[in-house]
C-alpha cells in the first residue's frame, strides 16, 4: 500500500498600493520555485492591485517534525 502525500501551503502576497508590476510577480513565482513550491492558485482581490499566491510543496520529514512539536 502506498502512502498518500501529505503537503505543506504557502500564502504570499505581492504588489503595491496602486498597481502590481509583472516584474515582482516573476520574481516571487521565481523565490517560491527555487525553494521547491509549486503554484497552485492566484487571484487579485476586489478593487485591489495586490496579487495573492498560493502555493504546495511535498511536507518533508524536517517541517513534520516542528509541526508536532509541543508548544509551551
Amino acid at each position: 500500500m502506498t502512502e498518500e502525500a501529505q503537503w505543506e501551503y504557502r500564502v504570499q502576497t505581492v504588489g503595491g498600493t496602486f498597481s502590481t508590476k509583472d516584474e515582482v510577480v516573476e520574481a516571487a513565482l521565481n523565490e517560491l520555485g527555487e525553494e521547491g513550491w509549486e503554484l497552485v492558485s492566484a487571484f487579485s482581490p476586489e478593487n485591489s492591485a495586490k496579487v495573492t499566491l498560493i502555493a504546495k510543496r511535498p511536507l518533508s520529514r524536517s517541517a513534520r517534525r516542528q509541526r508536532t512539536l509541543p508548544t509551551a
